[in-house]
């Protein structure tokens, strides 16, 4: 099984220091890059998250690692009942993401914070979904974030991942490697001025245990019923799992 000490920079800060740095370095530019350099493709995964999650019909969320909320908006959005807590290391992230809350009158439904997803605020059985959409693979300890997940959800509760992952098989996956191991950090590098965020990301996804071996970290961490899901030909993944 691959580990997860891959790591922005190269200094003595610790890996989620490092990630809470980068992000909020590229946080102006981080939303147009991700629709830039997926081609849109990542709002239709979003979209299959939700989906999924409606079928559950939540009443409280929490969307870890959130970002600037994409998530938790479109799942507010599609689910008028549905509280959201959404939670980051990234102060800037999260301020980029109070500003679309606030202009799509979501401020009474999402709630942004500060988090640790390895050292969750909550209390035990909180919540009747938790997300995360490409973040996991930033965490300094998986096993210690699934339990955390685990943690603050009810019995019952849904857990949705969505992750980066790699297509394994024919040219798409040839043409895949070369377009995230060099066409990618070279735009990234371009639009972002982050010399590291756009290659640590092909890093990343190259060291992050994928599919199999997540969906038994999950099991560890308690979750039964657990699946994944190959979106777009591989470039992604959506786990499941349940309390």
């Amino acid at each position: 099984m691959k580990d997860n000490t891959v790591t922005p920079y190269k200094n003595r800060l610790s890996k989620k220091e490092q990630v809470a740095g980068m992000f909020n370095h590229i946080a102006p530019k981080y939303d147009f890059l991700n629709h830039f350099l997926s081609l849109g493709i990542d709002k239709s995964w979003r979209k299959k998250v939700v989906k999924e999650l409606k079928k559950k019909d939540p009443k409280r969320m929490l969307d870890v690692a959130s970002g600037t909320g994409d998530l938790a908006i479109a799942a507010a959005m599609r689910m008028p009942n549905l509280k959201v807590e959404a939670t980051d290391i990234a102060a800037v992230m999260l301020e980029k993401a109070q500003i679309k809350i606030e202009k799509r009158k979501l401020s009474d439904r999402i709630n942004v914070s500060i988090a640790d997803a390895e050292n969750l605020q909550f209390d035990a059985t909180q919540f009747d979904a938790v997300t995360a959409a490409f973040g996991v693979r930033n965490f300094e300890d998986v096993p210690k974030g699934l339990s955390e997940m685990y943690r603050v959800l009810k019995p019952g509760g849904k857990l949705i991942i969505l992750e980066f992952s790699k297509p394994r098989k024919g040219p798409f996956a040839m043409f895949f490697r070369f377009y995230f191991k060099f066409i990618l950090p070279f735009l990234g590098r371009l639009f972002s001025g982050n010399n590291r965020a756009y290659t640590y990301l092909p890093e990343s996804v190259e060291a992050f245990a994928e599919r199999e071996n997540f969906i038994q970290l999950m099991e560890q961490a308690g979750f039964q019923s657990c699946d994944y899901k190959v979106l777009t030909f591989g470039v992604a993944c959506m786990y499941q799992g349940i309390k």
